[in-house]
């Protein structure tokens, strides 16, 4: 069964690329690192470790799709950046979903746009 990470910034944070990439690659090393061993896990890996970057508009939107991800029973991993340069400390920048099956992931973020 296909599996992937979707990873979910936000908008209006206004980080440059370089932060931007960082924030994502955060989001992908912790979900990974917290989903090791699951079966969702090892069908991202046997896939090659597929991942989509995602928007939502701001801070409320992406709260909201991490507590309907939850609810829904995937892995949820929260960012929060360390305030040393673009963003204060504590600022949450992104989220990442998964890894978990296709169908899953899209059940929750299937209308987002991408990055």
């Amino acid at each position: 069964m296909p599996a992937k990470l979707a990873i979910v910034m936000r908008a209006d944070l206004a980080m440059g690329k370089g932060k931007t990439a960082a924030q994502a690659a955060h989001a992908a090393v912790v979900a990974a690192l917290r989903n090791q061993g699951s079966a969702r896990f090892t069908a991202w890996l046997r896939a090659g470790q597929p991942k989509v970057v995602l928007k939502v508009p701001g801070e409320e939107a992406l709260l909201d799709l991490c507590a309907t991800a939850e609810a829904a029973g995937l892995p949820v991993s929260v960012i929060r950046d360390a305030g040393r340069t673009q963003v204060a400390a504590g600022t949450l920048t992104c989220c990442a979903i998964g890894p978990a099956y296709d169908a899953e992931v899209d059940a929750v973020s299937g209308e987002l746009s991408l990055l």
